[in-house]
């Protein structure tokens, strides 16, 4: 029971703390990964710990409920995020980006350039996010702008590159980077081109690291999207 509770008291700052470096860019994905790492294998040694304190006590009839109980509540809060990425993990294929237009999606600004989805899981992302589809809107270039613009700012996002679509073409890019609830860091690409009826706008969004949240950049789309025909209507 002392153990499971002295592990568990460790692994919950060591779980923690370093999401919330990583979200500040504090410390660099590979360093948090090998620190989380290390608070689920804390995390569950509590665990173990815990369970086995339940047995003894009840066996033997000695103290140390409320150590055991600690123990288990800190363990089975560091390894809930844990569960919650695995089952995206099983929901959600992993594609390192998703784009409303595969033949021609928006490009990016970042140094990485992710790896399409082959065919295969591209059908699956289609099926889980029936709404990433590029849209066109009856309002021209310039005033479409100004409401994806500020969508943009209201969800935070830090953009990298911003043009306006004076041209006669009417093509407006808007790039920014979005972090994800664990930190990781993906691009957001927005194109909008002038249209015969209006304006479309196409949309990507593509994660920078090799081990990222499977679903986010899919479900980023959606919300997004949704907002902007909430916006407009």
């Amino acid at each position: 029971a002392i153990w499971a509770r002295r592990l568990g008291s460790f692994a919950l700052p060591l779980t923690i703390v370093p999401v919330l470096m990583h979200r500040g860019a504090a410390i660099d994905t590979p360093t948090f990964e090998v620190v989380e790492l290390v608070a689920m294998a804390v995390a569950l040694l509590a665990l173990a710990a815990s369970i086995g304190a339940f047995a003894r006590i009840w066996v033997t009839g000695d103290r140390g409920w409320g150590r055991a109980v600690t123990g288990l509540v800190c363990s089975l809060v560091c390894l809930a995020p844990f569960g919650l990425l695995t089952l995206d993990y099983v929901v959600y294929p992993m594609a390192d980006e998703v784009s409303t237009d595969r033949a021609d999606p928006p490009p990016l600004v970042s140094a990485v350039q992710p790896v399409p989805p082959s065919a295969a899981i591209a059908q699956r992302l289609a099926a889980a996010f029936p709404n990433v589809k590029t849209r066109n809107y009856p309002l021209p270039p310039r005033q479409l702008f100004g409401i994806v613009d500020r969508l943009v700012n209201e969800r935070g996002w830090d953009v990298l590159r911003r043009r306006d679509p004076a041209g006669p073409d009417g093509e407006g890019p808007i790039n920014a980077l979005a972090v994800t609830l664990f930190g990781f860091r993906d691009e957001v690409s927005i194109r909008l081109v002038r249209s015969p009826d209006g304006t479309s706008v196409a949309m990507r969004s593509a994660s920078l690291t090799a081990l990222h949240e499977p679903g986010v950049n899919g479900s980023r789309i959606e919300g997004f999207l949704t907002a902007l025909d909430d916006r407009i209507t």
